[in-house]
């Protein structure tokens, strides 16, 4: 089947979850993805999930390393060393994208720049990730998504009313950086079809995470007004928040933007009466007397099951949504008749179901080729098939250990 990418191969130096992310759903649609990582520094994903470690490759077996990194190839290469070095160029003369998510000052180290990596290849697209940046006063600070949120400005508006600033408990800076790399390389892409140039491309996760707090910058810049967080509700809007619903720890969000919305949802409840109350007649009323509406709102939903209550509500055209729990969204019957959720195995984790490519492209649909990797899986493919390497310069290259079958556990035990 053709799919959107077929044709563009890329380079994928990234570990964790922001870069990984991306590059995976480059895959997706049809990229052919290559992940490099070194004989004794691996993707630490691959050591997460409390896999025994006398389990016969156990580092093939971490669910979130498979998540992040299915439709990819593997090879192992150690770039600390010059030999390594030499041979990521010739792999970077024959790719069309190379991406990194290192802290700022790794590739200039090693010497693989964007010039470097731009002399085996003009054409080259050249991706860097760094957390903050390759320049400014922080740029060599180390970044993860769950202290990009705080430095982004995320966690300031995260919170319950004159409660602490809380953390959302998803790290946002990693998966939003990830599904922004797909755009950056398609207009880089673009771009070199047009030109028939390479570029440079960075990518700074605390700044791609700063404009999804957009709105509060401007709100600041216009009004020099500074909002603490409110928790579920809103600024300004009633009834915004979530309810309880009937079971353990189960709960419903419902929003009215509009008049006819709140008449729909006080119709809904059997209360008709409450939609020419004075009290909630219109959204100031409502906003004025936001407590004493909730607790009505929140006795009629306790009552009844979060699906329940959510298409009665959208039934009368009130935005209303159960909140879904991971195994809930699992069986959604919504997501199961789309096709949401695919089965998927992988030969040393065994079978389970993951998410399906996320955008739905008529005539080039993506769609899961192949699992994540097992560590080198691929080596002879890459080092024979696509770079011509002789059997004599392979054999020399596991010799000195720059690459390997298996990777070096001792580092990782």
């Amino acid at each position: 089947m053709t799919m959107p990418l077929d044709g563009i191969r890329v380079i994928d130096l990234t570990m964790v979850w922001a870069g990984p992310f991306g590059a995976r759903m480059l895959g997706d649609y049809g990229a052919e993805v290559i992940k490099i990582e070194s004989p004794r520094q691996w993707d630490m994903l691959r050591s997460l999930g409390l896999i025994p470690r006398d389990e016969h490759h156990w580092y093939n077996k971490s669910a979130y390393f498979n998540h992040n990194n299915r439709d990819k190839f593997a090879a192992a290469l150690d770039l600390s060393d010059t030999r390594g070095r030499d041979v990521f160029l010739k792999l970077c003369a024959v790719s069309d994208v190379v991406v990194e998510n290192f802290r700022s000052d790794v590739m200039d180290n090693l010497g693989l720049t964007y010039e470097a990596v731009s002399a085996a290849n003009p054409a080259i697209i050249y991706v860097s990730m760094p957390g903050h940046g390759k320049t400014g006063p922080e740029k060599d600070f180390v970044a993860y998504g769950s202290n990009v949120e705080q430095l982004a400005g995320l966690v300031s508006l995260s919170g319950y009313e004159g409660g602490e600033p809380m953390k959302t408990g998803f790290s946002y800076g990693d998966p939003m950086a990830g599904t922004a790399l797909v755009g950056a390389v398609a207009m880089a892409l673009r771009q070199r079809n047009r030109t028939g140039k390479g570029c440079y491309l960075e990518l700074a996760q605390r700044e791609n995470l700063t404009m999804f707090v957009g709105e509060h910058i401007v709100d600041y810049s216009m009004n020099r007004e500074e909002r603490p967080p409110i928790g579920n509700r809103h600024p300004f809007l009633a009834p915004h928040n979530r309810f309880p619903s009937a079971g353990d720890d189960r709960w419903l969000v419902v929003s009215c933007e509009s008049d006819s919305q709140f008449a729909g949802l006080s119709a809904a409840m059997g209360m008709p009466e409450l939609a020419t109350d004075e009290r909630f007649a219109t959204n100031a009323a409502r906003k004025s007397n936001e407590d004493e509406l909730d607790a009505i709102i929140g006795g009629w939903t306790s009552v009844r099951g979060h699906y329940e209550a959510m298409h009665l509500l959208q039934q009368r055209g009130v935005p209303a949504g159960a909140v879904l729990t991971a195994p809930e969204l699992l069986s959604d019957p919504h997501l199961r008749s789309r096709g949401a959720w695919v089965e998927h195995t992988h030969p040393d984790a065994g079978t389970w179901e993951m998410e399906a490519p996320p955008w739905r492209l008529s005539r080039t649909p993506g769609h899961i080729r192949m699992p994540a990797p097992g560590f080198g899986q691929h080596n002879g493919y890459v080092f024979r098939e696509l770079l011509g390497l002789s059997e004599p310069d392979l054999e020399a290259l596991y010799a000195a250990g720059i690459t390997a079958d298996d990777p070096d556990e001792t580092l990782h035990r």
